[in-house]
Order: C-alpha cells, then structure tokens, then sequence
C-alpha cells in the first residue's frame, strides 16, 4: 500500500502540541514491524535531512520517499493536493486538520486527525480569521475525509454534535507522552539556579494565552501568598500565544514578581529539568483536545493539579486533582493541598506513573496504521 502522509508541520523548531504529535506518530509509524510492507510518501515544504528525528526509528528496509514542495501561502491546498493528486497513494493521512482543498475525486481515501474543538468552546480564545478558518476546514474534513482520528473521546464525541460526523466515520487514538529524558540531578539544579529558582515551585507549561487559564492561576497563587500560606513560587513557562499581551500585564499587576517567575519558552532540556524538579504540575486549562502536559508530568513523577473538563479526567484519569477552572478558590485550595499534603503527593505520584502506562505512541501508532489500511479499502467519500 502507499500511503501519503502531510509531514509539513513535523519538524518545526518550536513545536507545539499539534506538531509534538505530528512529530511522534509518524516516526512511530515508520518504526512499525509493518512499516515495511508499504511504500511511504512525506510531503515536506524543505528537505528531510538524514538524521531527522523523522527517520531515527524507521528499519532500513523501509520504503520512504520525501517530496519537498516548496514553502508558499495555503500550501496545504497549492502544493500538497495537487501533489498527492499527481502521485496516486492508495490513502492520505494528515495529522493535523486541514485536508486539502479538492474537486471531488481528486483525492484518495483520507484519514485527517482532529485535535480539539475548542475554537466553538471558546471562541473568545481565537482571533476571527482562525476561528472561520478552524470552522471551515473541519467541517470539510468531516465532508470529505474517509476517516476522522479523534485524540480523546471528548474531541470524538464535538465531533458528531457540532458537525454531525457519524460515529462509523471516526476512530478514536490516543496521545501518548514522548519517552521520559534523562535528568541529571546537578545540572537540572544548575538550570533552576540560572533562572533564579530557588524556593520549590509549581510549574504550568504551555503556550501562555488565556485558554490557559492562568490569570486565575495567578491569582489563585496571589490569594495563598496574601495569607502566608504560598511556600513555593509558580513558574509559568511557555512562549507567548494570543492575546499573552493583556494576560501578563494582568499577571503582572499583582505585583508578585519575585515569586512568580515567567520564562518565555524553554528548550526542551530545560523544561524537563524545571518539571522534574517541580512540586507540583499546574495545569486547571479552560479546555483541552488532549492535554499532553498532564502525561509529561505524571511520566516525570510530579503530582497533577487539571482541570475537570474537556478531555482532561479522560486523560489523567484517577491521577490528578480535579478542579473547577472558573473557582479561583478551588484553584488556590488545590494548590495548598498539594504544597502540604505530602500522602496526597505520594498517591498522585504513584497513580500517575501507572495511568502513563494506559498511553503509548506505539499503540497509537498500530491503531493508526489500522486506520489508514481500512479507508484506503473503502471508495473515497469525494467520488
């Protein structure tokens, strides 16, 4: 079979959660025993170089081919349909949303994953342009693709009431979290100390925008320190997303500089050090496809303070303290107890490193490929 896979979003420097998974399901898929029974086409907008964390797992007898289409404006729907068109796979995977744009039969049966919805949850979180864009080209991959991958159940279950996807059309794949770094105990403590950590820390990682959830973080950290019962520092680490502008001056007004600590993004060295050091993983988002970094934290042995939403309870299951994400309160409460309750931090521990156990990239990997082999069976949906 050959199968033709959207890798453009792979191997971008500063990935995110989209490109994280991109990333880990390919490579994972060109590393299965059965890899080798097909014939592999990655569409890159630049050249695949030979050490590409791509091909770092793929046996040698595997057949890969990279087109490199260069880089323009929507070349989602410049480049990549008219190539796939030309190219003939038996199925096109796209790990990330956007099919291409196509006259109908000019694509073959396709597998597009889908994230999250949260752009209808929360529109407010997206400029205008994104949200008519996210809108759009979901719609048009629950019209047109032959099978939907959905990350969690929850991203399965918007699936079919926002657009009517119907439940034979979509197959349910889990994330997994990528393999546990090593962390050198004197040089993780040598990367707090440059960044100025001293004191324990509570630790959120992500993009910092207001789907986060982090003013009320702050604020929750803000009302412990107001009554002396905050003996540790938050650490926000992440680049800037939308609207970060207003949020951290927000953040900023509180006027706790000194003890809450804003990095920018981390490379992913030190933002291992910083988690395996943390106190506690904090992390109550407003809305999660997925919620990878609640899989990083539990796999790093760090007790996981989540939000009750969404995908969030699917995915960390009986290893987490669940809260309101609107209840400045209960964020604060929470926060206490896991700064305090150390028979509370050592269950959380011990629960998370077995709820890792329930998520793999390998098993996501076969159950992909599972996927891709049953819809390049079927007619294209286009036709």
């Amino acid at each position: 079979m050959r199968i033709a896979i959207d890798a453009s979003r792979a191997l971008l420097p500063r990935p995110t959660g989209t490109e994280r998974y991109s990333l880990e399901i390919i490579r994972h898929l060109l590393a299965l025993p059965q890899a080798a029974n097909h014939e592999w086409l990655l569409y890159l907008p630049e050249p695949l170089v030979p050490d590409s964390a791509l091909l770092e797992s793929s046996a040698a007898d595997v057949a890969i081919t990279a087109r490199v289409l260069p880089p323009t404006r929507a070349w989602t729907h410049r480049r990549l349909g008219p190539a796939v068109h030309r190219d003939h796979p038996d199925v096109l995977f796209v790990p990330a949303h956007v099919l291409p744009l196509a006259a109908p039969g000019a694509l073959p049966p396709s597998v597009v994953t889908v994230h999250d919805l949260g752009y209808l949850h929360l529109p407010e979180t997206h400029t205008r342009q994104q949200r008519l864009y996210l809108d759009a080209s979901t719609r048009y991959a629950v019209l047109r693709a032959t099978r939907l991958i959905a990350v969690s159940r929850a991203t399965a279950a918007d699936l079919r009431v926002a657009y009517g996807a119907e439940a034979a059309q979509i197959r349910v794949v889990h994330e997994a979290a990528p393999p546990s770094a090593h962390v050198d105990p004197a040089a993780a403590a040598a990367i707090a100390h440059a960044r100025g950590l001293v004191r324990p820390w509570a630790l959120f990682m992500g993009t910092l925008q207001p789907r986060k959830n982090l003013l009320r973080v702050a604020e929750a950290y803000a009302a412990l320190h107001a009554a002396g019962q905050a003996n540790f520092d938050l650490v926000l680490a992440g680049a800037p997303g939308w609207k970060s502008g207003p949020l951290l001056t927000a953040i900023a007004a509180l006027g706790l500089g000194s003890s809450i600590h804003i990095t920018g993004y981390l490379p992913p060295h030190d933002a291992a050090a910083l988690l395996h050091q943390a106190l506690f993983f904090c992390y109550p988002s407003l809305f999660e496809g997925f919620g990878l970094p609640v899989l990083e934290a539990q796999q790093a042995g760090v007790p996981v303070l989540t939000a009750n939403n969404s995908s969030l309870p699917e995915v960390a299951g009986d290893a987490a303290l669940l809260v309101d994400p609107h209840d400045v309160d209960a964020i604060a409460a929470a926060m206490l107890r896991l700064s305090t309750d150390e028979e509370l931090r050592a269950r959380l521990i011990a629960a998370g490193h077995e709820n890792v156990k329930r998520f793999s990239w390998e098993t996501a990997a076969a159950a992909t490929l599972a996927v891709l082999e049953e819809a390049a069976q079927q007619n294209p949906r286009q036709s």
